[in-house]
């Protein structure tokens, strides 16, 4: 076979005696069922955030907005996608299957995470303010007007002049508040295990595009038995949603790929035609930069595609300076380039946006990582820019003849290709041997690095480690993928980086350097650097949105190589595959099964219930303890709709002074409000009246594992007490 029948082209399909059963009304609801989350997502992410803005976030006027955007956006978008992938129909069901059956299987098994405690209950929170009242910020309310001793700010919410802020991105919130409108608490609960669901039809559409329908329900298995995304698809994270929006605009990058393919002419009296490649190109770059309104983080993994557009503006610009002025094909890859840089500008501005505006005091939390981000995306744009504008007079690179779809670019360095594969090789190598050769540490040097000191220093007695707070457990970050997807996926996948690599290095098919920049380049700084709290599986989070999706991706090109291979020479290939696809899909299940049938949180829903039963309803409540405030501040005044503070206390105490919680008291009865006081033990409340229990949560949590795979979950018990001073 040769080796253009194997390549991560934008259709792959596989020449084999099974293709003439594959039937285009199935690769038609396959292509078709994964870019429709993607574009609705874009949709409703477009319109929500002016809405947000505006004060308008509410059901009618979102659904009017966001539906009609995105049902706009779908049908341009997915215009011709029948021609985008060629599968069977039980190629095509068994996708659908392994989705639908994630979705109930995550249902099932659902978390509650509402308490603040971590990012989902921030997330939840967030979600539920949003659904209920459609702006930002959140009023402090009423507490007889200022007081130094009153506290707002609290874990995953900042204090501002104007009101309260959230911590994170407004993406997700936006995307989890459907689940509130349509049936409350319990609805926003089932808003994962659904985005879950889409999450593997997306990235099985992606790999039935770029390596072949035949190998999309093995990776889509593979991906969704992970423990990562069991994880994420279970609670309300951000990570779920910026896959789909990251994924879907790789496919809908190889739909426009296909499509300016489709419209090379076939001989020098043909003349090529329009084939609207442009919009879902324009779609592509709209998805990647919307990442960025649900995760900061979508400013990394995305950057990729900036010089990428500049390529093929440059290409473009290149084609049309040919002395015959001829039309060269070229151009029709550059032509790519303005509407995929497009789109990602318009993305990229609602996300940056809504950063300024809605997040500002966590972009400033986040600066000493992200300012350097930004600089590096300016250097990026500086110097992309420039490569574009003296593009023509760099002509000297002298594409061969032919163009960039398959075709060659001569360089300089004779040996390139196997010294750009061999690369490949020796950083996986590198991450692999890190754990023998660096030990991560970070010196706290803030408050909040002191907290996270902190709490690894507690993690690391209950795992009977030696104690040392530094220690950031960085270097075990490619043993963590070891864990997660098995070590014959990692092989697999840096094989097929390598081959990729190789014919790339040789000047070929540029179609295939986006998905791999994009992959590469955010496994090599997510390994490098996770920036995350480093227990499991919390820290499994940071893999989720391209890290593990892509190796997976990558490993099945990967076996479809080796296959290839093996039919070239005459081999059997059914025993080849059956061992690949076992070899992908077992030790990521193995690892999964000991938390997989563990549902963790229940019993908040219930717990938020029964405090907001038993407050007044003209109540103003204050915290008289740090960590009851920090998780249960923000439920009383989005799920209870009641005005919650902290009362503050003074530095080296964990208890507020008498004299402020009663002149606090006083000022709030001057309001004609009740004043309520809650605590997490009944002795903290007794100065100021008689106690009485209104929560009693016994629940599981999460396992919180440093240097092994979590394979359980630790118990955790609540408890909230109430006075009501006379």
């Amino acid at each position: 076979m040769s080796g253009r029948a194997v390549t991560l082209g934008v259709i792959a399909t596989d020449r084999s005696p099974h293709r003439q059963t594959a039937r285009p009304s199935a690769g038609r609801v396959l292509a078709v069922g994964s870019a429709v989350p993607v574009l609705v997502l874009s949709g409703w992410l477009l319109a929500g955030l002016p809405l947000l803005l505006l004060g308008w976030f509410r059901p009618l006027p979102t659904l009017v907005a966001g539906g009609g955007l995105a049902v706009l956006l779908c049908r341009y978008g997915l215009r011709r996608s029948a021609e985008t992938i060629s599968a069977t129909a039980g190629q095509t069901a068994a996708v659908l299957a392994i989705a639908a059956a994630s979705g109930v299987f995550n249902g099932i098994f659902r978390g509650e995470q509402l308490l603040v405690r971590r990012d989902p209950g921030t997330y939840a929170q967030y979600a539920i303010w949003l659904a209920r009242h459609g702006s930002l910020p959140i009023p402090r309310g009423d507490f007889g007007g200022p007081d130094p001793a009153l506290w707002f700010d609290g874990m995953g919410f900042y204090a501002t002049d104007d009101g309260i802020l959230p911590q994170f991105m407004a993406g997700s919130p936006m995307i989890h508040a459907i689940g509130d409108w349509v049936a409350g608490i319990p609805g926003l609960l089932l808003v994962p295990p659904v985005l879950g669901a889409l999450a593997v039809l997306t990235f099985a559409g992606t790999v039935a595009r770029l390596a072949g329908a035949r190998w999309s329900p093995l990776a889509a298995l593979a991906f969704a038995v992970g423990l990562p995304v069991l994880y994420t698809s279970r609670t309300t994270f951000s990570e779920i949603p910026s896959l789909i929006l990251i994924f879907g605009g790789l496919s809908l990058w190889a739909d426009a790929w296909r499509r300016a393919r489709s419209d090379r002419p076939r001989s020098p009296q043909t003349p090529t035609g329009r084939t609207g490649a442009g919009v879902p190109a324009a779609l592509a770059g709209l998805a990647f930069g919307l990442s960025l309104l649900v995760r900061i983080d979508g400013l990394r993994d995305v950057l990729p595609v900036l010089p990428f557009a500049g390529l093929l503006i440059a290409l473009h610009r290149i084609s049309r300076t040919r002395a015959d002025g001829a039309s060269l094909p070229a151009g029709m890859a550059g032509r790519l380039g303005v509407p995929l840089l497009g789109g990602l500008a318009v993305g990229a501005l609602w996300g940056l946006t809504a950063c300024y505006v809605l997040a500002r005091p966590y972009a400033e939390y986040l600066s000493g990582s992200l300012n350097p981000l930004l600089g590096i995306c300016a250097a990026v744009l500086v110097l992309t820019a420039a490569g574009t504008a003296l593009a023509p007079r760099l002509a000297a690179a002298r594409l061969s003849r032919g163009d960039p779809f398959g075709r060659r670019v001569r360089l300089p360095v004779r040996r390139l290709p196997e010294v750009a594969a061999g690369l490949v090789v020796l950083v996986m190598a590198a991450l692999a041997v890190r754990p023998w050769v660096q030990t991560v540490r970070r010196v706290p040097d803030s408050p909040e690095d002191a907290l996270t000191a902190e709490f690894i220093e507690k993690t690391q007695e209950a795992n009977r480690l030696p104690l040392d707070r530094t220690r950031l457990y960085y270097e075990d970050s490619l043993h963590w993928l070891f864990w997660y997807v098995g070590i014959p996926v990692v092989v697999l996948a840096t094989l097929a980086a390598a081959v990729l690599v190789h014919r790339l290095a040789r000047g070929r098919e540029l179609g295939r350097l986006l998905p791999l920049a994009i992959i590469g380049w955010t496994t090599l700084t997510t390994l490098w650097r996770p920036g995350i709290t480093p227990d499991h599986p919390w820290a499994s989070r940071r893999l989720v949105p391209v890290v593990i999706p892509g190796l997976i991706l990558l490993a099945v090109w990967g076996l479809r190589w080796l296959r290839a291979r093996a039919r070239g020479s005459g081999r059997r290939t059914g025993p080849l595959v059956v061992a690949g696809a076992v070899l992908l899909v077992v030790p990521a299940a193995v690892t999964s099964i000991g938390t997989a049938f563990s549902p963790v949180n229940r019993g908040e829903a219930a717990a938020a219930a029964d405090l907001c039963a038993a407050l007044p309803r003209n109540a103003s409540v204050l915290f008289v303890e740090r960590v009851t405030g920090d998780r249960f501040g923000q439920l009383v005044r989005g799920v209870c709709g009641v005005p919650a503070a902290r009362v503050a206390f003074p530095p080296g105490t964990s208890v507020p002074l008498y004299a402020d919680v009663a002149r606090l008291i006083g000022e709030v009865r001057a309001t004609g409000r009740v004043p309520v006081l809650l605590a997490a033990q009944a002795d903290q409340l007794e100065p100021y009246g008689t106690a009485s229990p209104v929560v009693a949560l016994r629940t599981r949590q999460d396992e919180r594992s440093l240097v092994d795979p979590p394979d359980g979950t630790w118990s955790l018990n609540i408890d909230v007490w109430m006075t009501v001073p006379q």
